[in-house]
């Protein structure tokens, strides 16, 4: 993955097989708990998908902060760019 669009898209596809949720009810801005109803077991699932997709560990304190989509993006934008 290259760039955050690219990133963002691969994060809309885990949403929808996941959470069974409909692409045009994601926005980057859409917060995770509020507007797409993602509890805490769910976030679980969510971190071993990402990890899958992104190859590396995910570090819990990393995902403290991460409240939207948008976030998402970032900090797997981030794991994927660091050695």
């Amino acid at each position: 993955m290259k760039d955050q669009e690219e990133i963002y898209n691969k994060v809309v596809a885990v949403f929808e097989d996941l959470f069974e949720l409909d692409a045009n009810d994601i926005s980057p801005d859409s917060n995770l708990y509020e507007d797409l109803d993602i509890d805490s077991i769910d976030a679980v699932d969510l971190v071993i998908e990402l990890r899958k997709m992104t190859k590396k560990k995910i570090q819990p304190d990393d995902f403290k902060s991460v409240r939207t989509v948008q976030d998402i993006v970032e900090q797997v934008d981030k794991l994927l760019h660091s050695s």
